[in-house]
Formats: C-alpha cells, sequence, structure tokens
C-alpha cells in the first residue's frame, strides 16, 4: 500500500475540474491506455491573457488522478509564460509528496501541460522530438534527459520511477545507463564553463546557432512541412528566412518567438533576438 498524504487522497477522491472545455484555447494528451496511464488536459485563456479554466479527463491510478486535480488548479489565474515554468516537482511538492514510484504521474501531467500550450502556440512539442528510447511507453531521450537533469536521479531504478522508461520489458536499460552518464557528464562540464565564463566569439555564436538549427529546429519544422535557413547574425540579432509550410502559416511569427528564439536563448545566448528575413 502507498503511503499517500492527505492532500493526494483529497484530490483522489474529490478530483477538480474533471472534463472537457469546449472549445478550448489549448489541448493536451499524453500517454497511452495500452501504457497503463493517460491524460488530456484542456484550458481556456481570458481577456487578460491568464488561464481562467483548465480541466483534465485520466485513465490511471490514485497518484495520476490527484496529479492531474492539482495542476489543474496551480494553473488558474497564471500566463502561460508562469504555466510551463511548473515542475513534476512543484506538483508533487503542492501535494504534500508523492511516493518515489509514482512522481512518473507528477511528470505526465507537467508533459500534458506542455503539450496544451504548444497546442496553442502552434509549435511542435520540443521534448516528443527526441529519439524513442522506451518502446513500451513510448518515451524519448529528452525526457529521460530532462528528468535525469532537474531530479538528479541516478539509477535506471529512479528514471522508471520518473519516466516509467525501463519498466516493461527491460531492453532500454542499458541506453537508459548510458544517458545518466551523459547528462551527469554535460553537467560538470557545464558548472566547469560556468566558474571561467567566456565571452562567444562571432564565429562560435554562428556555429553555435547552426547547431541548433540542424539538430532540434529543422528537424521539428519538416515534420510539418515546413524549414527555416540561417541568413545572418549581427551582434545579438540573427536573420533567418522560413521554407516550405512555414512561409505561408499564419502561426509563423509564433513559430519564430515562442519555439526557435526560445530554443537559441536557452542553448547559445539569452540575448538573442530573431528576426525573419522575407525572400
Amino acid at each position: 500500500m502507498w503511503d499517500y498524504t492527505d492532500k493526494v487522497k483529497d484530490h483522489f477522491l474529490n478530483p477538480r475540474n474533471v472534463g472537457d472545455i469546449q472549445e478550448p484555447s489549448g489541448k493536451g494528451e499524453v500517454g497511452s491506455l495500452a501504457c497503463g496511464d493517460a491524460l488530456t488536459l484542456t484550458f481556456r485563456l481570458g481577456d487578460d491573457g491568464k488561464i481562467e479554466d483548465a480541466k483534465f479527463k485520466t485513465f490511471g491510478c490514485a497518484s495520476a488522478i490527484a496529479s492531474s486535480s492539482a495542476l489543474t488548479e496551480m494553473i488558474k489565474g497564471l500566463t502561460l509564460d508562469e504555466a510551463e515554468k511548473i515542475t513534476n516537482e512543484d506538483i508533487a511538492e503542492y501535494l504534500g509528496g508523492l511516493p518515489k514510484e509514482k512522481m512518473h504521474c507528477s511528470v505526465m501531467g507537467r508533459e500534458a501541460l506542455e503539450a496544451a500550450i504548444a497546442n496553442y502556440r502552434g509549435v511542435p512539442l520540443p521534448m516528443a522530438q527526441g529519439d524513442l528510447v522506451c518502446e513500451c511507453f513510448g518515451v524519448t531521450d529528452l525526457e529521460i534527459k530532462r528528468a535525469i537533469l532537474e531530479s538528479n536521479l541516478k539509477t535506471v531504478e529512479e528514471v522508471t520511477n520518473f519516466t516509467k522508461a525501463g519498466g516493461g520489458c527491460g531492453n532500454c536499460h542499458e541506453r537508459i545507463e548510458e544517458l545518466i552518464l551523459e547528462v551527469r557528464k554535460e553537467a560538470r562540464e557545464v558548472t566547469k564553463d560556468e566558474a571561467a565564463p567566456r565571452k562567444l566569439t562571432n564565429i562560435q555564436k554562428i556555429k553555435m546557432i547552426e547547431d541548433v538549427l540542424e539538430r532540434e529546429i529543422r528537424p521539428a519544422l519538416k515534420k510539418d512541412g515546413g524549414d527555416i535557413e540561417l541568413i545572418d547574425v549581427d551582434g545579438d540579432f540573427v536573420m533567418v528566412s522560413l521554407r516550405g509550410a512555414c512561409v505561408s502559416c499564419a502561426a509563423s511569427q509564433t513559430t519564430l518567438k515562442d519555439y526557435v528564439e526560445r530554443k537559441l536563448r536557452e542553448q547559445v545566448l539569452e540575448s538573442l533576438i530573431v528576426e525573419e528575413v522575407k525572400k
């Protein structure tokens, strides 16, 4: 028997905000019935740009229901920028804690929220763009690496508790161990770099921008028939040109600012500004 807090029990027995929002601003669906857990989250934005309502429907255990119920309460009244900063640890803390074997339920809630926000913005879901590692539960390397980094996971068992990856046939255990080593090595290198900060040369900056475009942004856009080309880099201004389906897409500016610019700021420099060059 899992040791649940009173707040978990309350949100399980008396779940808040169950159902679907008709004509929602954003809708996110994660998991599957075949994997044992599935969650749909919808939200509606008010005229002030804040989430005025959120609802969920889930197929899962007590922790999944409680986590989903808690998340819908947590995001009401927040802007999307504020809501997307909520982590699975925040959800668990709101509930007074979750058994370590059930942390994946809070992760699923966070992923559903990310999917709903991406749906509203009309951009690809970043974590879904990774390589599939766990075929049993459909977990990518990007999802596993983020969980390892954010929650300081050190063993395959801990990764399974947070993501379900490795909880089926076990064929992916070796790859999960490799990812744990990769993330810990990268974290050490980042710490080392932060101890001795250096200014990027323009050539270094361009190379890093090109790398992010090739590795993450271009593959994601191509899945929807679009593409992107780097035109020039002038200081912190990154000039790009959209290609393919992105040219006529009504959400092209949202894609540039909420996806391309955000990715480059996260992985290259926080001060970068992306501008489109019409060709």
